[in-house]
């Protein structure tokens, strides 16, 4: 890594985005959204954009440019890498930065060229990626340069990312795109079908954090929620419990389980004896759903730990990369 630019690690997720600079760590924690208006100018972007969903006039759009883990359109997500590059300080100076980016084990090599495109066209030096559970590995902890096995579960916006790690890399892995979002889309679905209420994205996000869990909780919680009435078209409110989004999230769970399952079916048996020993990391934005550990270790048999800092999990492995760039350089492309 050159000496006189800066180096960034830059998680750039589905659902937000975290930013972290070589000895400094993470400075950015923000949406991965931005607001544009109908000659495609930048509004806002991330906690400012994210603020407008739902409440803005006709000629600006609130858009998330990164769906299922991946580069959705281009030319936003290059707004939002400026952005978020220029904010952690990246492009003060003549020294462009070095970025390096996590994305999903299961992108195929045109749309890993994307991601490094952005970032080349928005001014870094240089760009390189990590797979996502790699690097959710490295910053949760997990001794990933061993000769035993280690397994994360990295529960994002738009994807799940399973692997089994050894020797400082996946061995095996899988990728599917069920995760925060549809999570969100599920308690949506519920609210219109068992009320007759339409709610926003935002409002389903709220539920999820607020009364949303994966396992019975010891006391059942209650929230008062507003939305649309779709028969009268007028506004509304409800009170839902914790016990009603919990089945609301129970098919997205299973999808997620049955990853988590078929990866130990192909996990080497040696691997897969340490997995049973070391137990299972969470990390992500979906390990924060209250009790998805328990929901986990009670359906497979195997201790399920959520990491210290699920949201920063990535971005502080990918930070961790780019302070032993050389110790980790084989986990990396360009």
């Amino acid at each position: 890594m050159g000496l006189f630019s800066k180096e960034l690690a830059i998680d750039l997720g589905t659902a937000n985005t975290v930013v972290y600079v070589r000895g400094r760590g993470v400075v950015v924690r923000e949406p991965t959204i931005i607001a544009l208006d109908h000659n495609k100018r930048v509004v806002a972007v991330g906690n400012e954009a994210k603020s407008m969903a739902g409440r803005t006039p006709f000629e600006i759009d609130v858009v998330r440019p990164i769906k299922d883990g991946v580069i959705n359109d281009f030319e936003t997500t290059e707004a939002l890498l400026d952005y978020f590059i220029s904010k952690a300080g990246g492009k003060r100076g003549i020294f462009r930065p070095i970025v390096l980016i996590g994305v999903p084990s299961g992108v195929t090599p045109v749309e890993k060229k994307a991601v490094i495109d952005a970032a080349i066209h928005v001014g870094a030096r240089q760009a390189y990626v990590i797979p996502e559970p790699l690097a959710a590995a490295i910053g949760a902890g997990l001794p990933i340069e061993e000769a035993r096995g280690s397994m994360i579960v990295d529960i994002g916006g738009g994807t799940t990312e399973v692997a089994v790690i050894s020797l400082k890399g996946i061995v095996v892995g899988k990728s599917t795109r069920i995760a925060g979002d549809e999570m969100n889309e599920a308690i949506i679905n519920y609210i219109r079908r068992q009320y007759s209420i339409l709610i926003g994205d935002v409002t389903a996000e709220q539920i999820k954090m607020r009364i949303g869990s994966a396992f019975p909780l010891d006391k059942d919680e209650k929230m008062e929620i507003r939305g649309r009435d779709l028969i009268d078209g007028l506004p509304k409110s409800i009170t839902i419990t914790s016990e009603e989004i919990r089945k609301a999230l129970q098919p997205i769970l299973e999808e997620i389980l049955n990853v988590i399952k078929s990866t130990l079916e192909i996990t080497p048996p040696e691997l897969a004896s340490d997995v049973m020993d070391r137990g299972i990391m969470l990390s992500g934005g979906g390990a924060l759903l209250k009790n998805i550990d328990k929901f986990l270790t009670h359906r497979t048999g195997i201790l399920f730990t959520v990491a210290e800092d699920p949201l920063s999990s990535v971005a502080l492995g990918a930070g961790k990369v780019i302070e032993n760039f050389d110790y980790y350089k084989d986990a990396i492309s360009s």
